[in-house]
């Protein structure tokens, strides 16, 4: 029988973070592609939970122009 893959643990669990805010673009870009696409949780292993209030937050740093939309090539 093959092992098992390691489980993540989510970073925001571990740290005891209860909200994420959408002022903290530093730790919002990490989270986000070099296309600026949401990064999925499987990805990231973050939670359920965390990844519904980081998905949120970028949402609202997008509108309030604190993260770019959309990264165009040529």
């Amino acid at each position: 029988m093959p092992p098992r893959p390691k489980k993540f643990i989510c970073t925001f669990c571990k740290n005891g973070t209860t909200f994420i805010d959408y002022k903290n673009s530093k730790l919002l870009s990490q989270y986000i592609t070099y296309y600026r696409s949401i990064q999925s949780r499987f990805h990231t292993g973050v939670c359920l939970k965390h990844q519904k209030q980081l998905a949120s937050a970028i949402k609202k740093a997008r509108v309030m122009a604190l993260l770019p939309a959309v990264r165009y090539e040529k």
